[in-house]
């Protein structure tokens, strides 16, 4: 079993990113948004320090997650985004990309954030995986677990020796108290077997 600290590296709430790191090995387990992105990559570059990333694991390719990696790639241009395969290929339309620009500047709006550097463009994945493809980082080996439901591209990375699955948002949400707020927008039928999927 490793040691694996775990940094939340987020900037407001309903963004998202986590550092994991086991001493040799750093993973940040989504992105954020863009407008966040560089205080995102700041946040990791300060708990790093001289040490580089080596991983981005995307869960799934929603605004929110995913373009915090362009800026997290500007500091750590070596890191590797790990994203679905589904994933990456919404990620290289042009169409896919002006909808999250758009829901991106208008989040931004509402926190108060008019100008920022716009490096949408740039979102790319470096490996491309489907279920049950391994993830070799370092000495932790990651089993990816497609897991719709939320959407149709989400997935989950699983370290079975320490039992512990970075999960995605069709398993639920947690709200900071006991509750779990299921998250299911593309299927309710699909959420049920990615439940059951996880289960084994």
């Amino acid at each position: 079993m490793h040691k694996i600290s775990v940094s939340d590296v987020r900037v407001l709430p309903g963004d998202a990113g986590f550092l994991m790191d086991d001493g040799k090995t750093s993973i940040l387990y989504d992105c954020g948004f863009a407008f966040t992105g560089e205080k995102l990559a700041q946040n990791v570059k300060n708990l790093l320090g001289n040490r580089n990333l080596d991983f981005i694991f995307l869960t799934h390719s929603h605004y929110d997650h995913a373009l915090g990696s362009v800026y997290v790639k500007e500091i750590f241009p070596e890191a590797k985004v790990v994203a679905g395969s589904y994933a990456a290929g919404i990620f290289k339309k042009d169409s896919a990309k002006k909808v999250m620009r758009d829901l991106d500047q208008k989040f931004a709006a509402k926190n108060g954030v008019k100008n920022y550097r716009d490096l949408i463009d740039n979102l790319c994945v470096d490996v491309e995986v489907l279920d049950g493809d391994k993830i070799q980082c370092g000495e932790m080996t990651f089993t990816v677990v497609e897991l719709p439901g939320h959407t149709k591209c989400s997935v989950g990375f699983y370290l079975e020796e320490n039992e512990l699955l970075l999960g995605t948002e069709t398993l639920g949400v947690y709200t900071g108290t006991e509750k779990i707020i299921p998250s299911y927008l593309v299927g309710f039928d699909l959420t049920m077997k990615s439940f059951e999927k996880r289960k084994n």
